[in-house]
């Protein structure tokens, strides 16, 4: 599939803190990519050098085989929403909205009016005076509604209530069917937007530890629980990622797929097994690089 943003080598310091660590990924074209990971890890920077709202220290990055620093063509084709947005204090919705359908050349303003009322944002109020919520939802507007090529969206939907996140992921996914493009997703609520992604890129710690596609990573891992000494002679050999006890039952969770014979085997020692959802594959995998790198003993 072809790659409509190349990251390569990236590393981004800030005096004593490397936020990116030599990070190399590339982003399909037409393809909704999760991009995961803890607080800190580099996500918001990493998508912030790339729609060049930010500098690297070194490594390049192309957008449509060209850098995107002051680079009108490719910066018109791309939307950045985060939850930090900014907006000018006594500006309203509206103002926001006109100045996006002046920006993005495929703003699709009966969209823009179907979701002010979806959401039912009050146009009349100022920016300022908006609900958490309710700021979330213009930047989810502009997001969905500009039809941009590369869209980013860094959060801007944890202000919204369960339904109107509901809202989002339904009218996301019905308009990128109808037109598709490259959509990259940073979100906490993994198991809630795990039916909308195709591909995965955890980043921990500014480091690239997965990125490969949805379905794949599904199926890498999973829960055996039983008896402590057959689950220990089960795992003995294979990655173990996490580990919960409760006196002498242990619950593992193992990386790679169970062959035919593994589950014959779980079978006779009487041990169960359970799928791993992609959020806790997320926040095992995530506390498995870190105990890796810096060692089990802190």
């Amino acid at each position: 599939m072809t790659a409509v943003i190349e990251v390569d080598h990236l590393t981004k310091r800030y005096r004593e803190t490397l936020a990116l660590d030599d990070v190399s990924v590339n982003f399909a074209e037409n393809t909704i990519t999760g991009l995961l990971g803890r607080n800190g890890a580099g996500k918001t920077t990493l998508m912030s050098i790339i729609t060049a709202q930010n500098f690297a220290t070194s490594g390049t990055v192309k957008v449509f085989g060209s850098q995107p620093y002051e680079n009108a063509g490719v910066l018109s084709r791309m939307c950045f929403v985060r939850e930090s947005q900014q907006y000018q204090d006594e500006s309203k919705p509206h103002h926001a909205f006109a100045a996006a359908r002046m920006f993005f050349a495929n703003w699709d303003q009966p969209l823009a009016e179907s979701l002010i009322e979806e959401f039912r944002l009050p146009m009349n109020r100022t920016i300022k005076k908006l609900s958490r919520g309710q700021l979330s939802a213009v930047g989810v507007i502009i997001g969905i509604a500009s039809r941009a090529d590369i869209t980013f969206f860094d959060e801007p939907y944890l202000g919204l209530d369960a339904v109107a996140r509901q809202v989002f992921y339904d009218r996301l996914l019905a308009d990128y069917a109808e037109h598709p493009r490259t959509i990259v997703l940073s979100s906490h609520l993994i198991d809630e937007i795990a039916h909308l992604i195709e591909d995965v890129v955890v980043i921990d710690d500014g480091r690239i530890i997965v990125d490969t596609d949805a379905e794949s990573l599904r199926g890498r891992a999973t829960t055996i629980t039983g008896a402590r000494s057959a689950v220990e002679a089960f795992t003995a050999g294979r990655e173990v990622i996490h580990t919960d006890s409760l006196g002498q039952t242990l619950a593992a969770t193992v990386l790679g797929p169970l062959s035919k014979s593994d589950r014959q085997s779980l079978r006779q020692a009487g041990l169960d097994t359970e799928p791993v959802s992609l959020q806790q594959l997320v926040v095992r995998m995530t506390q498995h690089a870190h105990l890796t790198t810096n060692g089990a003993a802190r």
